[in-house]
């Protein structure tokens, strides 16, 4: 099992790492920078070459990340070397530094935003593959003493909004509903030519898959019909992967908000050791299981290097919206200091997403039985 995990986590890391490294890599060599490092991995150099642009691709012993070093940068954290301005003209044309602003912005974006392409791709592959799904929102059982009975919902309602999201297709009602067990939201629905509005709490489900992980989801206790999934054009599958793509990013939003507000326990964050575990069990469910869980890591990847933290591409860009507006750079004792800050706060996270991960796997309740 230990095998098959490792084996899971780099073939899904691997991939999603090299793409978001190379949206760095194409936006930065189409405004002409060039780039010394491609780097998969962090840490010592197990192999890799020198191409003809004097790139060095290297695999690194850490299959945790990953960096483009352009020229002109000291190194991942893309501090200034300020030795780039000693450089002959034609060279400190090419440095990263030499750019305009607008141009480092593109470039540190395309990590993340092929990240979200990467998973849209994906899903778009399914929609066309297998058809978009288009339940109605109407309701076709409600199930007794459940939620929706206790609300009020009765069969025949369509429903056209939950919360704060409108209602398209029964899919978006059990997306929204299952991250939220016991919390309290408004319904809306058509019944009869009429809106109502109702209220809920959403009961709690909790599932334990084949593999042991236990779930705890939200439930209302209604169904739909029959489950309709339908052929769709290229601009609806387009249409229609960027809307799952960017609504489980608004997910993520919600369930970071449901930790921040103590609403969901922060023991559900996972780190490395979480997502090499999940990766072999999806590995062990066929080729499609591990492509639709790239797709979600992907998605991952991408929003989390977009967070305001320095050291991530989301600090970054912050610092560039900052220089937009002064007209000049911060301080450089600012952006040292911003840096070591957000390489602390990083390695705390990574610390406390791996102890969860171990307490996910038990560990501190066997150590607890070895003590006892």
């Amino acid at each position: 099992m230990i095998l098959l995990a490792l084996f899971g986590f780099l073939i899904v890391i691997g991939p999603l790492v090299f793409v978001h490294e190379l949206g760095h890599y194409w936006v930065g060599r189409l405004f002409g920078i060039k780039a010394e490092v491609f780097s998969i991995g962090m840490g010592r150099e197990i192999t890799g070459w020198n191409d003809k642009r004097g790139t060095r691709w290297k695999l690194s012993m850490l299959p945790i990340g990953g960096y483009v070093k352009f020229a002109g940068d000291m190194g991942p954290s893309g501090r200034s070397d300020p030795a780039w301005l000693r450089l002959p003209p034609a060279e400190r044309a090419q440095t990263f530094q030499a750019k305009p602003l607008w141009q480092r912005f593109l470039v540190v974006a395309a990590g993340p935003v092929t990240n979200f392409l990467l998973a849209i791709a994906i899903f778009a592959g399914f929609f066309a593959a297998f058809g978009v799904p288009r339940t109605p929102a109407v309701i076709r059982i409600v199930l007794p003493h459940s939620a929706a009975e206790r609300a009020g919902l009765h069969v025949g309602d369509r429903i056209t909004r939950v919360g704060d999201r409108e209602v398209d297709r029964f899919e978006d009602i059990a997306q929204f509903v299952a991250f939220r067990p016991g919390e309290a939201m408004t319904i809306e629905a058509m019944r009869g030519g009429r809106l109502i509005t109702l209220s809920a709490v959403a009961g709690t489900d909790k599932q334990t898959d084949r593999f042991g992980n236990v779930m705890e989801r939200g439930l209302l206790g209604i169904a739909p019909g029959p489950a309709e999934i339908a052929p769709a054009g290229p601009i609806e599958i387009a249409r229609a992967s960027a809307d799952h793509t960017f609504g489980i990013v608004r997910t993520m939003v919600d369930v970071i908000g449901q930790i921040v507000t103590g609403r969901r326990s922060a023991k559900e964050l996972g780190g490395p050791i979480q997502i090499a575990k999940f990766s072999g069990e999806q590995v062990s469910m066929g080729p499609l299981a591990v492509i639709e869980f790239m797709a979600m890591i992907s998605i991952n990847l991408g929003f989390i290097n977009l967070l305001p933290i320095p050291m991530l591409d989301g600090g970054h860009l912050f610092f560039y919206l900052f220089e937009g507006v002064r007209r000049r750079p911060l301080p450089e004792w600012v952006q040292e200091w911003a840096f070591r800050s957000g390489l602390v706060l990083l390695l705390g996270f990574m610390a406390f997403v791996t102890l969860n991960d171990l307490g996910s796997l038990g560990l501190w309740q066997k150590l607890a039985g070895l003590i006892g």
